[in-house]
């Protein structure tokens, strides 16, 4: 099993995110679950989201504690948070940042793999908005095999409608500019 956190602010798309992974995954024919974990938080407030992905049916209801892969939707929470924190030592944090992922390491002392994306910059020159939800789900796509880039779309354009086609530049954009440690 495949287990996702996704760490953001309210009316970032964190919730939206493990909903469109989840989707993706029943389409190839997998077991997925999403949900949110929350209370009363405004918007801007972190809040968390989680996913878990299978070949098996999943029983396990749960907050995941020890993911696999966390994403972290805005910089800003690195202040706050350690996403690093219970994930597998074979697991990845996947980061929206402008730096470098050597700057990220030695700045916060992560020492499981890093990926970086400059989801805000490419959120803000195609949507217009500093939304990265959709950008962080292409390079979770880059860094990963949870999901088929192809299985994306389709939820992408269920959720977004009109501005689907945005939605789905932004996704493929970062696929293409994300960096991975190897």
């Amino acid at each position: 099993m495949i287990e996702i956190i996704f760490h953001g602010r309210g009316g970032q798309g964190a919730v939206t995110s493990a909903e469109m992974v989840a989707h993706a995954a029943i389409s190839e024919g997998k077991y997925a679950q999403a949900f949110p974990n929350f209370g009363p938080e405004r918007r801007g407030a972190p809040v968390m989201a989680f996913a878990r992905v299978d070949d098996k049916p999943i029983r396990l209801r749960s907050k995941i504690y020890e993911p696999d892969i966390t994403l972290v939707l805005d910089p800003s929470l690195l202040e706050i948070i350690d996403p690093t924190s219970g994930l597998k030592d074979d697991g990845i944090v996947i980061i929206n940042t402008h730096r470098s992922i050597e700057e990220i390491k030695k700045k916060f002392g992560y020492t499981k793999r890093v990926a970086v994306i400059d989801a805000t910059t490419i959120a803000k020159e195609i949507l217009n908005l500093p939304i990265t939800n959709t950008t962080m789900l292409g390079a979770m796509v880059a860094t990963t095999d949870v999901i088929d880039e192809e299985s994306m779309i389709e939820p992408l354009k269920n959720r977004f409608g009109k501005i689907a086609e945005k939605n789905i530049s932004v996704f493929k954009r970062a696929i293409k500019e994300t960096k991975v440690e190897v």
